[in-house]
């Protein structure tokens, strides 16, 4: 099998690549939608446990912030787990499109290439 960098490369192989990244890009849509659909409900679940438990708390504001801040410090975790992958899958998304942007380069070098050998 010939090393990627040494792979010749023809249009029909560019367009195969650039449609699969169209597609993946178009999946992912969804795939960042529902991360942050995600984020966001495990966000407001974090407030309002929070909320709960420092209300609930006894003492000078710091001795219930403090309460409130162990009481609901699994659900603080589930909310920064789920910000990571929303932000994660944001970065994908535009790691995908900068992809495509450079396989279409890469197709239009090659079109050019093909129509200086035609003629």
């Amino acid at each position: 099998m010939a090393d990627a960098a040494t792979e010749v490369l023809n249009p029909v192989d560019a367009e195969r690549k650039i449609q699969e990244l169209s597609d993946r890009i178009a999946k992912g849509v969804g795939v960042v939608t529902a991360a942050e659909r995600d984020a966001r409900a495990k966000r407001r679940a974090f407030d309002l446990a929070y909320a709960h438990a420092y209300k609930r708390a006894e003492g000078s504001i710091k001795e219930r912030e403090y309460s409130a801040d162990i009481q609901t410090m699994d659900k603080r975790e589930e909310c920064d787990t789920a910000e990571i992958s929303f932000k994660h899958a944001e970065r994908t998304a535009k790691a995908l499109e900068k992809e495509l942007q450079a396989w279409q380069s890469i197709n239009s070098n090659i079109r050019t290439m093909y129509g200086a050998v035609r003629a």
